[in-house]
């Protein structure tokens, strides 16, 4: 059997999938990664992705939102609300400082696991993939630092400015295409890894989910103006729904995906740090409920096998 995790894009709200699984972790005695053949995670999810991969604890990576979020995401006065209009609404240095001091120099070559980190070029208009060396065309990727592919995959528009790599690609937030990245980890795996569909089970992990609200929208035609604060959340819905169709059509078997992400009945910001606490006791209760489940389906087996990428930073 091959299993999967995916994790969703979300902000701040990358509280829940980071408790969720240090729960899980808390139950199990091990670490959640050691079980997975392939992790792919977008914006938040992937940051929660590469530091799984790299060997840290979930809770470890739940740590770097509890210790840095007021400082990666200050409350703005109403200055700043209007520099919006103009300026990314954050400056990036602290959620750089953030992932610099929790994966110092390391390089996604370290990772113990496979992983796909999706991004955004912006010169180009194609999606970017971070991979590791896990097919011997991956050549380049595994020597680029955590901290390069991190803020590449979270550099959400109007929130952070666009991040330009040591080698000057301008890169944006995979979430714009793949905020639910569950097809992208399933296309991976059949079409790169060549995994049998039988085989194949996957874990996708949500940042939560609240139902769009389109009001009047639903009955009539409307402008600019009501849809600019609407579209993002159309967008992020319509790509999450349709990359989970995928994903299931592709599997065949759609109990072969076990998704995540629960309904809550209000609408939390990415930037909301506020609402900390009640994710963490959402994931708890959760991964109360799940796991019963969860360790039949992906956490009774042996560890997965030890991954040997195709291009080594010792070779």
């Amino acid at each position: 059997m091959r299993r999967i995790l995916s994790i969703d894009g979300g902000g701040i709200k990358g509280v829940f999938p980071a408790a969720f699984l240090a729960n899980i972790e808390q139950a199990i005695g091990h670490s959640a990664a050691d079980y997975f053949d392939l992790i792919v995670g977008t914006s938040t999810g992937g940051i929660i992705a590469l530091g799984l991969g790299l060997g840290l604890g979930a809770n470890e990576i739940l740590s770097l939102y509890q210790n840095h979020a007021d400082a990666i995401f200050p409350r703005r006065n109403v200055f700043g609300r209007i520099a919006q209009l103009l300026w990314p609404k954050y400056d990036s240095a602290p959620l750089r400082a953030a992932l610099e001091r929790t994966f110092a120099n390391r390089r996604l070559g370290e990772s113990r696991r496979r992983l796909v980190i999706p991004s955004f070029n912006l010169e180009t208009g194609q999606v970017y993939n971070w991979k590791t060396a896990h097919h011997p065309r991956l050549e380049h990727d595994y020597l680029r630092t955590a901290v390069d592919v991190a803020m590449s995959t979270a550099a959400a528009p109007t929130y952070f400015p666009t991040y330009r790599t040591a080698a000057g690609v301008p890169l944006v937030d995979g979430g714009v295409w793949a905020n639910n990245p569950i097809a992208v980890a399933v296309v991976e795996a059949i079409g790169v890894l060549k995994w049998p569909l039988a085989e194949i089970r996957v874990l996708s992990l949500g940042c939560t989910f609240s139902p769009m609200q389109a009001g009047r929208a639903r009955f009539q035609g409307v402008g600019i103006g009501y849809w600019a604060t609407r579209l993002a959340d159309l967008f992020l819905t319509a790509q999450s729904t349709s990359s989970l169709g995928m994903a299931q059509h592709l599997v065949s078997d759609r109990r072969h995906i076990r998704r995540i992400s629960p309904v809550i009945g209000m609408k939390l910001a990415l930037d909301n740090t506020v609402e900390i606490p009640s994710l963490i006791g959402l994931a708890y209760s959760e991964a109360r409920n799940d796991l019963p489940d969860l360790r039949t389906d992906f956490f009774h087996e042996p560890p997965a096998e030890e991954f040997s990428p195709f291009h080594s930073l010792n070779s």
